[in-house]
């Protein structure tokens, strides 16, 4: 029997009726295989068509408009990746892409200001193409409420009160979208689009390019592909729902397949994030809930701690270390000094 990533439609989340059935759904889809496609979302289909159209729009501007906000000028992580700048693992990443966060000013920093405000910042925005700006905002607060009703539901489904995670999101949420693009395979060239990794923080909602495969998730140590479905986001938790939850709610592994030569694939990854000096709840589950909890992820190369922005500063320094060698040299590794 082949196994797949659970369906799940948020509009029963709507109706008394079937409000509990969607709820139980959610919490043991995110305990089982940490991951799902989300159906009645409600999310306009103009938006999403607006936003694919929009992405490969600015990947097929020439290589000059595109580097003008390259992210080794932002000092916070923010602009343009090109094919090959990010890594994980240690291994290059076979994508290029625009990371986006909260438009916000940078933090003076100072030997009492914790290293993680580096990731408050001005955006770098194509100037060839100001159309990026509108629609990845418009993007951003569409995903931004069904991530909030998302986090209730799992908050109830818990034996918590619904707005158990509020205050963490209420004080400048650190949330970010990545658009990606992923180019075809070069013969000798690398397999990984993106490797084997977990998402650093609370809940990931993603958008795929109708028919555009390659996403694959760790499933009893094997990986099982999770094609995009029309109409469909991909959800998976993140390491801070795997602590709030001592485990009980899993960060799962996941990574990208390099498309087939001369092919290419799209992705938005939305990254619903609390605020970056956020301390995210640890949850007191009920008893038949905590005795399935495994405890959270034990890996020395990966800890996973409770404020959030320190989960969130180790993760970009290990992604870009072009960025970290140029504006934060400090935070690099001795490994990433001597490279």
């Amino acid at each position: 029997m082949t196994d797949h990533l659970p369906v799940l439609d948020l509009s029963l989340a709507n109706d008394p009726a079937t409000a509990a059935q969607f709820r139980e759904q959610l919490r043991e889809a995110t305990h089982d295989y940490g991951f799902f496609y989300l159906v009645g979302h409600g999310i306009d289909p103009s938006l999403t068509s607006e936003i694919i159209s929009v992405s490969r729009e600015f990947f097929a501007l020439p290589e000059a408009d595109k580097l003008e906000i390259e992210n080794v000028l932002s000092p916070h992580y923010r602009g343009y990746t090109r094919v090959g700048g990010e890594r994980t693992q240690g291994k290059v990443d076979w994508r290029e892409q625009i990371d986006i966060g909260p438009e916000r000013p940078a933090v003076p920093t100072g030997p009492e200001v914790p290293d993680y405000w580096i990731l408050q910042g001005p955006n770098l925005w194509p100037a060839a193409l100001p159309r990026v700006r509108e629609v990845v905002e418009s993007w951003n607060e569409t995903l931004a409420d069904v991530s909030t009703r998302l986090l209730a539901e799992w908050a109830e489904s818990l034996g918590q009160p619904r707005d158990v995670f509020d205050a963490t999101f209420q004080d400048k949420p650190a949330t970010l979208t990545k658009v990606v693009r992923y180019p075809g395979k070069v013969d000798g060239g690398t397999e990984q689009g993106v490797g084997w990794h977990n998402d650093s923080g609370v809940l990931t909602l993603l958008l795929v390019e109708p028919g555009k495969a390659g996403l694959q998730v760790e499933r009893h140590g094997e990986p099982l592909d999770a094609p995009p479905i029309e109409g469909a986001l991909i959800v998976n938790i993140g390491e801070m729902l795997e602590w709030a939850t001592d485990g009980y709610l899993k960060a799962t592994n996941h990574r990208v397949l390099a498309p087939e030569v001369g092919t290419d694939r799209i992705s938005v990854p939305y990254f619903h994030n609390p605020a970056l000096d956020a301390v995210f709840p640890k949850l007191t589950l009920p008893e038949e809930l905590a005795a399935r909890a495994p405890g959270v992820t034990l890996d020395a190369s990966n800890p996973i701690v409770g404020v959030y922005g320190d989960n969130a500063l180790k993760s970009r320094v290990r992604a870009h270390p072009d960025v970290t060698e140029a504006h934060h040299p400090h935070l690099a590794s001795p490994q990433q000094r001597s490279a």
